[in-house]
């Protein structure tokens, strides 16, 4: 996480960066680590964790063992409830319920992030999400591009940073069981049904028979110089 925090500029002195905290795996690894890195980044920099209660079955959910972990880390946590649920599945609907619910997700996370004076707002994607984001882009839209590791929101006051962009999945699982680190059950009733689920099935397929190709394609998407993936050197 520091190599890409140092190879992409996510992190200057005096940041006040809110961490987006669902309680998954990606995230809660990535709240220790930002925490533990405090003591040693060459830049100082103050943490906030901010969970978005998405409100499934319209109640809200229990946040206590992530507050918790925030109080034992020595972060302030904000619990932000909303109807995100509700309108995305009771109302509307979606078929394809991630993409709406994400845009709802971050605006809320944003909207916190300014509330509480941050400047940076840390997203939990891994690796292995941005490969899969790669060929989703590429197999759905027919387009060749992802997430940037650092976006400057216009005319916000807000800078997306996503620190485990070079971590892959398996070493995510790995930091939850050598630091005691247990992820919260997902509640999403689309959990597990999705399109994305099914690029990362086939992409985990593709791995076992030739491995490394997940490397390959992330290479692929720095070489393209697009999104903000040229940054090769540290700093």
């Amino acid at each position: 996480m520091r190599k890409a925090c140092q190879q992409y500029g996510m992190i200057s002195d005096g940041d006040r960066i809110a961490v987006a905290v669902s309680g998954g795996k990606d995230s809660l690894v990535m709240l220790h680590a930002l925490s533990e890195m405090r003591r040693f980044y060459p830049c100082g920099y103050e943490i906030e964790a901010v969970t978005v209660d998405l409100c499934f079955n319209s109640q809200k959910g229990d946040y206590s063992e992530l507050t918790a972990i925030c109080d034992r880390l020595g972060v302030h946590h904000t619990i932000v409830d909303t109807e995100i649920a509700r309108i995305v599945f009771d109302i509307r609907k979606e078929s394809n319920p991630c993409s709406l619910c994400a845009n709802m997700r971050r605006g809320a996370l944003v909207n916190t992030a300014e509330k509480l004076r941050c400047n940076k707002l840390a997203l939990g994607h891994n690796n292995d999400d941005v490969v899969q984001t790669f060929l989703l882009n590429l197999f759905r839209e027919g387009r060749i591009g992802c997430f940037s590791p650092v976006a400057h929101l216009k005319n916000r006051e807000i800078t997306l940073i996503r620190p485990l962009v070079l971590c892959p999945e398996k070493q995510i699982l790995s930091a939850c069981r050598k630091c005691g680190i247990t992820p919260a059950a997902s509640l999403c009733p689309a959990d597990k049904k999705t399109e994305r689920q099914r690029v990362k099935e086939w992409l985990n397929e593709k791995e076992r028979a030739d491995r490394g190709i997940k490397q390959r394609l992330f290479t692929a998407l720095k070489n393209s110089g697009i999104d903000g993936w040229c940054v090769d050197t540290e700093s």
